[in-house]
């Protein structure tokens, strides 16, 4: 019964998807979710039957994919989709086919079975980010029955790798097949337009214009090995400890990027606040304090930061070491790479020395762009009583790789989530899944978008 309401809802606002396709983007959902593409970051992942799996679906529709690889088994379909407005830029739909892996006995449901229990899909990739591949897939195919062309040409790219490095995914296509994505000026993929519930029945629908740079880095202390027992002025344990508590004590100071300060500016208003965002004594923090749940949104991007995640000394417990290693997760707002660098110059001292281990730039897009706005109106037109934010991600995605082409990239896998389902939460935790009216919903708007961008 639920079911059905929600289909004759959304037919209310004159979605142009057919039956199949909300039957399609579900069993999509959950094949691709039985396929384990679980990326460990050691080179052992396989994306290549999963490529196979969107390559036959797209071909069965009359799209050409294209399957490229760098690494054997690790493969990436690339396809494009003529739009009928030749002189039109066109818009890249990308989205990643590897996970990162998930540990069965820590599940209720086994996290590579797909199942589809009480209207929810479940698996790993449910959230992160299978569901919008098959959102993907159903739209096209929707498409090409209905004999539907969208205004610019549209190249799908569906990545192998965006979990560890994207060396044999998004970096591969856009160092070695940029020709592929000519024409490409603006990208949407993952992490945007999902429910978020502000309290008080106020949802919102963030949409991401930026994404922190990612700085992952390695710490070496260097001193002199010896026995436990002695006196030991020069170990390396005791420095680079030192040096890891100082950095993970860190208050790093509050730096805006435009898009944090948009998001900030449309928050303070939907939540009627008396608070100038562009003021120069605006405090911050004070005004996150008031924002309550929607606090969520912003607070990881109004600063850089940098957290201590692994260590590495020692091989028995009465030789101190000559050398010790830890790993420091950074990210960078945009425009922040200065400081940080300054700052970890400076909180490691002269006898830690740190270096990059990854590396990725910060990315911002602009939220005054009519790709936006029409982003803003798909979400809008299927729920009218949401309101639409941008924020930026506090990570980073395979655009980053493709911001190479000079292509600006946006979050846009729009998802209709119930109160209390906790979308974030469930980026690379247990329990992962998706509602399949969210998935309905999604491949409906996704389909308005793409039609109108």
């Amino acid at each position: 019964m639920a079911e059905k309401a929600e289909r004759e809802g959304a037919a209310g606002h004159g979605s142009g998807v057919d039956r199949q396709a909300l039957d399609e983007v579900v069993r999509f959902t959950s094949d691709l979710i039985r396929i384990d593409t679980g990326n460990a970051g050691d080179g052992t992942c396989r994306e290549r039957p999963a490529a196979e799996y969107v390559a036959e679906r797209l071909a069965d529709a009359g799209i050409e994919p294209t399957l490229l690889e760098r690494t054997r088994g690790r493969t990436n379909v690339v396809a494009r989709i003529e739009g009928t407005d030749p002189a039109a830029d066109a818009l890249l739909v990308h989205g990643h086919l590897d996970v990162v892996p998930a540990e069965p006995a820590d599940w209720s449901v086994h996290p590579f079975s797909g199942e589809v229990v009480d209207d929810v899909v479940w698996g790993r990739g449910a959230i992160d980010m299978k569901n919008m591949d098959a959102m993907v897939l159903a739209a096209v195919r929707h498409w090409a029955r209905a004999g539907v062309r969208p205004r610019r040409d549209i190249v799908l790219a569906f990545t192998a790798d965006e979990e560890a490095s994207a060396e044999d995914g998004s970096g591969f296509l856009a160092d070695r097949h940029a020709g592929l994505f000519a024409g490409c000026t603006e990208g949407v993929s993952e992490s945007g337009a999902f429910t978020f519930h502000a309290g008080g029945g106020m949802q919102l629908y963030p949409i991401a214009a930026g994404e922190r740079g990612t700085a992952w880095l390695k710490l070496t202390a260097r001193g002199r090995a010896g026995h436990g027992s002695k006196v030991n002025h020069d170990n390396a344990v005791s420095r680079l400890a030192g040096a890891v508590a100082r950095i993970g004590e860190h208050e790093w100071p509050v730096r805006l990027t435009p898009t944090v300060r948009a998001a900030l500016r449309e928050l303070v208003a939907l939540h009627g606040l008396d608070v100038d965002v562009d003021a120069p004594d605006c405090d911050v923090d004070a005004l996150l304090g008031k924002l309550g749940p929607s606090a969520k949104l912003v607070e990881p991007t109004v600063r850089n930061s940098a957290n201590p995640t692994m260590l590495s000394a020692g091989y028995k417990v009465n030789v101190i070491p000559g050398s010790a290693v830890a790993h420091i997760d950074g990210r960078v707002v945009p425009g922040g790479e200065a400081e940080f660098r300054a700052t970890m110059d400076e909180l490691t001292g002269p006898e830690v020395e740190w270096e990059y281990h990854h590396r990725e730039v910060a990315l911002q897009a602009p939220v005054d762009a009519p790709t936006y706005a029409a982003m803003r109106a798909a979400v809008e037109r299927f729920d009218p009583d949401g309101h639409v934010v941008p924020y930026c991600m506090s990570g980073g995605t395979d655009a980053k790789q493709f911001s190479r082409l000079g292509i600006t990239g946006y979050g846009f896998s729009p998802l209709k989530l119930p109160e209390g389902f906790d979308y974030q939460a469930l980026f690379h935790g247990v329990d992962e899944r998706v509602p399949v009216g969210g998935l309905h919903f999604g491949v409906r708007v996704l389909d308005h978008f793409l039609r109108a961008a």
